[in-house]
């Protein structure tokens, strides 16, 4: 596979229309682009078909994590919170918008209590101090991503999380798994893994060489049960590119997934191989995103590329609560 390392080869133009504000009313009318790559052809199908490219001795592997209500206010109003993680008892780790009003020093409130910036990350992360302990959650709302030009509402509590999420940890959904509904997943064999999706997922690609990046360390855990079915399937159809790593950093040189928990930093850009995976299911992504190398990897760079100027002709709807692809 050609290998394509520089951070403009990533790069696609996309009609901010096409970027889905919100979801559809019902999860499996999402339009499902599917690649064939050994044929290098591309089909339109919908979501609710999914079951037909499942066949016998197959697996659907989903990621279970649980998105946490990690957004806050704080009580002026004026500074933005996404809580990525406790250091300490009353420390916490925080991307922060606008982060110009949040440099080393300064100091806000939430639920009146005072929290102020230690110390301010390579990638622009806050370490923000707690004078007390608080529940950070409570009264926090969903964490949608930037390119959704709203704040989050009630609709967005059940939505923007999948019908399995189970493992809480999360400040990011696993877009891919929203598609689901419980009766599409009762018709196909299926396990899951979890990977607690984690900041990285919001931090842009800085290197123009791609290889350069580091990833932000993602925590995974796959059980005996799950790793027995991954290992005995014949086919593994991963739902999202969280699964994709969860089971590439679980799995031998052989290709043999080993049960247990763990964190990654795997970085999957092409000429990566593909241990585990067979197939892919996945919403379309950011340019120049590692998400996007990711697939790219899988599927080749040309075709995944021109997959997205189809979609964007027939105006196939972008990201989270966008439409998918499977890649076979």
């Amino acid at each position: 596979m050609t290998v394509n390392a520089k951070l403009s080869d990533y790069d696609y133009d996309l009609p901010r229309e096409l970027i889905a504000q919100r979801p559809l009313e019902r999860r499996e009318d999402a339009r499902m682009m599917v690649l064939h790559r050994a044929a290098q052809t591309i089909e339109h199908r919908h979501f609710r078909e999914l079951k037909t490219f499942v066949g016998p001795g197959d697996l659907v592997v989903l990621n279970n994590t649980r998105v946490l209500p990690a957004r806050r206010f704080s009580d002026d109003g004026a500074i933005e919170f996404l809580f990525v993680e406790r250091v300490e008892q009353k420390q916490w780790k925080c991307l922060v918008k606008p982060g110009r009003k949040m440099r080393i020093g300064a100091t806000t409130s939430i639920d009146g209590v005072t929290l102020r910036v230690d110390e301010v990350t390579a990638d622009g992360e806050r370490i923000m101090s707690f004078d007390e302990d608080i529940d950070v959650y409570a009264g926090g709302s969903m964490p949608l991503p930037p390119y959704i030009d709203r704040i989050s509402d009630n609709e967005d509590v059940a939505r923007y999380q999948t019908v399995f999420a189970h493992a809480v940890g999360a400040i990011a959904a696993p877009t891919a798994g929203l598609h689901f509904t419980p009766d599409i997943l009762n018709q196909i064999p299926h396990t899951f893994v979890t990977l607690h999706v984690g900041s990285g997922t919001f931090l842009p690609v800085r290197s123009e060489n791609v290889v350069e990046h580091r990833m932000h360390a993602e925590r995974f855990s796959i059980s005996q049960e799950a790793a027995n079915q991954i290992n005995n399937a014949t086919r593994i159809i991963a739902v999202g590119t969280t699964t994709v790593r969860a089971l590439e950093a679980a799995s031998s040189a052989g290709g043999e997934v080993q049960a247990g928990e763990n964190a990654t930093h795997m970085f999957i850009y092409p000429p990566h191989r593909f241990r585990v995976i067979d197939a892919l299911l996945t919403n379309f992504h950011l340019p120049r995103s590692t998400l996007l190398m990711l697939v790219s990897a899988f599927a080749g760079r040309d075709f995944v590329l021109r997959a997205y100027a189809q979609a964007i002709r027939e105006h196939y709807r972008f990201y989270s609560y966008g439409d998918c692809m499977l890649i076979l």
